[in-house]
């Protein structure tokens, strides 16, 4: 496989059963997993078969169609699905758009657009990246993450496209690698110039002069901008700023939380800590949030947003829901 990743090779919706690339096999192995249910789709999310805030989204709002088809209890299903994974707010969107029409059709609509905002944001973020940049990302945020193209690595790969990327640092992203897995085989089938490194050795990269911008994606964005991403995005905010490097978060409006008025009020979904170790105590955090003081600006498919994010980012009721 080269090139584009097709959004429904991701994630797809089947006469049934929702059909999704097993994330947890990649890069060694391309293994598709049949769902045939609302609570095998659940439990694709909840073991990171599918992940990202939007693609899992998608996998909902498929997941819901199949329940309607199969006609199973909706209320239960959207319960059962709403419950997979409690931090990234695209899922509860995704169910919310989907209640008063669980239809096939409208959860290809659904993802289709999806697909669509990804690729206008990223020609929005363009415009953040200089000539030559080297740019540091985290986590996974491209065609997987979204069910079709990015955010942050959508960003990523329009500007190469642009001619304005030289090389990208890539996150190995403790401690499942979607980073050293997921990011690395989706820039080696774009053929965009990359090496994985060590979560902990960004800051020195940094330090060395070897980062001229930091782009991450967002599980959930507050209403003042403070974001939730993959642990340890935090702390390469802190270290951007230290080094008065600019960061930047890219992500839809389908990740937009108005109800959440700061980071405080995102719920931090805590994994098993057998991710971890299989001996001793952990804590197993799959998120952190940024404060919005750390982010130089949110790109979303309405354009580049800046502080104050309580006044750029979308009002309630533009975000498309």
């Amino acid at each position: 496989m080269s090139g584009d990743l097709d959004p429904h090779r991701i994630v797809r919706l089947e006469d049934d059963a929702v059909v999704v690339l097993d994330q947890r096999r990649l890069p060694d192995e391309e293994v598709e997993l049949h769902c045939t249910s609302s609570a095998e789709v659940a439990e694709a999310i909840r073991v990171l078969a599918v992940r990202g805030a939007p693609a899992i989204g998608v996998a909902a709002a498929y997941g819901l169609a199949l329940a309607a088809a199969r006609g199973e209890e909706l209320g239960e299903a959207i319960g059962i699905l709403a419950a997979s994974r409690p931090t990234a707010v695209n899922l509860r969107w995704a169910l919310e758009a989907m209640r008063d029409e669980p239809t096939r059709a409208r959860a290809e609509q659904l993802h289709a657009d999806e697909v669509e905002r990804c690729r206008r944001m990223a020609a929005h973020a363009v415009a953040l990246f200089p000539a030559a940049t080297r740019v540091l990302t985290h986590c996974n945020t491209g065609a997987l993450a979204t069910g079709g193209y990015g955010s942050a690595l959508g960003a990523i790969r329009a500007a190469w496209e642009a001619g304005r990327v030289s090389h990208v640092w890539v996150d190995e992203t403790r401690p499942l690698l979607q980073g050293g897995r997921l990011t690395a085989w989706e820039l080696e089938q774009l053929g965009i110039p990359f090496a994985v490194i060590v979560d902990g050795a960004a800051a020195s990269l940094m330090a060395g002069g070897e980062v001229d911008l930091v782009v991450t994606g967002a599980d959930r964005i507050a209403a003042n901008g403070d974001t939730a991403n993959k642990v340890g995005t935090y702390a390469l905010a802190v270290a951007a700023a230290h080094h008065d490097l600019p960061f930047a978060v890219v992500a839809p409006t389908s990740t937009l939380d108005p109800a959440a008025r700061t980071g405080d009020d995102i719920p931090i979904e805590e994994r098993d800590a057998t991710e971890l170790t299989s001996r001793f105590p952990a804590r197993n955090p799959a998120f952190d949030v940024t404060p919005a003081a750390l982010v130089d600006a949110i790109v979303t498919e309405r354009g580049v947003h800046r502080a104050p994010y309580a006044e750029s980012l979308p009002r309630v009721a533009e975000v498309e829901r």
